[in-house]
């Protein structure tokens, strides 16, 4: 497996394991490695979004990059320190639709299986909302989970985040989660 080099950009976000940087173009392997990878789209609701490294590079250009230049914030690449691996993704952005319409900033993780089960997606979730009010100045949180998705649901009370809703969407249950106010 390729080591993916952390100084591919500057960390803006660092745990004991783990760093969190922009993404770059370069990091399209490691992104189609991880977002198309059945057991990490699972609960995601965009399991078929990418199929090949052209559309991870897609995504990269699209959705993270055109982030962070406004409204200055995306989904950040997951380093693992202790091997220097890009493992998956944790971030915030903007949703319009979240919230039952009302939009809202979400934070949204996804890692390779392999890291699961050892406490790595709470860590980053922590360190991410933290930057979000300390460096973003964003206030208020919120995350949306499919029911079923008992172990992500975990993690983000371990993370401090309060259930505050319950609702479906396009046939999908889906929790909603925010930031204590």
């Amino acid at each position: 497996m390729k080591k993916m080099n952390k100084s591919r950009g500057a960390i803006l976000i660092e745990t004991q394991r783990l760093a969190m940087r922009q993404f770059v173009p370069e990091d399209a392997e490691a992104v189609y490695r991880f977002a198309s990878n059945p057991e990490v789209v699972r609960y995601t609701g965009d399991g078929d979004e990418i199929k090949s490294l052209n559309d991870a590079r897609h995504v990269i250009e699209k959705y993270w990059l055109s982030g962070y230049r406004d409204p200055g914030y995306a989904r950040y690449a997951l380093i693992h320190k202790p091997d220097n691996e890009l493992i998956g993704f944790c971030g915030v952005k903007y949703e319009p639709l979240l919230n039952r319409g009302q939009g809202g900033v979400d934070i949204g993780y996804r890692m390779l299986p392999e890291y699961w089960g050892k406490g790595l997606a709470t860590e980053a979730v922590i360190a991410c909302l933290d930057y979000a009010r300390e460096t973003l100045g964003i206030a208020c949180v919120y995350a949306e989970v499919m029911v079923e998705n008992v172990a992500s649901s975990r993690v983000l009370e371990k993370a401090g985040m309060e259930r505050i809703d319950s609702y479906e969407d396009d046939g999908v249950r889906l929790y909603l989660y925010r930031t204590p106010q």
